[in-house]
């Protein structure tokens, strides 16, 4: 990360939002950057209370809501902070997005929508202003957590989801649905609804991001790429580099050559 164009901090939530947040991450620059943002499996919450952001698509700018709800996703995200910008990102637990959004969420699979699709256009008014007015970041996390406070509807995880994540992170993502609903005791079937209605993707997509990110932890253990796709469950080098590519925009020989901010 170059320190000279952004500055990055991150806040813990409180003790009543830990259970749902996993961190708030503040993004500041004072120059035009362009950051590399790999899928993973928070949704994210994004208040930019100072200058422009967009993302990069096909060589277009795609500007972003002021207030910005993203889902999940498979493919990399390409973030245009614009000079003198600012944002705040709530990233949320696995479950913790449906203590606080009624869903449901595999709508925005692979979308970022505003916030007033979820909420009255009045209340993100007022939390936006509030964030402008702010005159430092502490207070611009206390009024974030007091307006997921105020919306905090659900503190009931859903136990059975809970344990089929634990299993899917234990695995590395490499679990075979049908042998994962046979061990939580529930059919297949009802098992992907239920997981897709509480997490916004199928266990199979979201398996796959858990996949793809322990790939790339483990690729100092390698000497070459082909170990690394077979001994992570692919069939062929090329069916791996195709799926690599989509998730992180690189090839693996350019993708770990290059820098990453987060």
């Amino acid at each position: 990360m170059d320190v000279q164009k952004m500055k990055f901090e991150e806040y813990k939530p409180t003790k009543l939002l830990k259970p749902f947040i996993k961190t708030y991450r503040i993004i500041e620059s004072q120059n035009e950057l362009v950051n590399r943002v790999l899928p993973n499996t928070s949704f994210a919450l994004a208040f930019r209370f100072k200058g422009q952001t967009a993302y990069l698509k096909d060589n277009k700018q795609l500007f972003l809501p002021t207030t910005t709800f993203s889902g999940l996703r498979k493919s990399v995200r390409l973030i245009n902070y614009l000079p003198d910008s600012s944002t705040i990102i709530v990233l949320f637990k696995e479950i913790g997005v449906s203590a606080f959004f009624r869903g449901p969420f595999h709508e925005i699979y692979e979308k970022s929508v505003s916030l007033d699709s979820f909420f009255s256009q009045t209340e993100v008014s007022i939390i936006e202003e509030k964030l402008s007015e702010a005159e430092n970041n502490t207070e611009r996390i206390t009024i974030i957590e007091q307006f997921l406070v105020s919306n905090l509807y659900s503190v009931k995880a859903d136990d059975l989801i809970s344990k089929a994540i634990a299993k899917i992170h234990e695995t590395n993502g490499s679990i075979r649905m049908k042998e994962l609903a046979s061990m939580l005791c529930i059919s297949q079937d009802a098992f992907e609804k239920r997981f897709r209605k509480t997490i916004g993707s199928t266990p199979k997509q979201f398996s796959s991001i858990i996949r793809m990110n322990a790939v790339i932890k483990q690729e100092e253990k390698y000497s070459s790429f082909t170990d690394l796709a077979l001994d992570n469950g692919y069939f062929d080098q090329a069916h791996f580099n195709k799926d690599f590519k989509l998730f992180t925009g690189q090839t693996p020989t350019q993708f770990f050559k290059s820098a990453i901010f987060w």
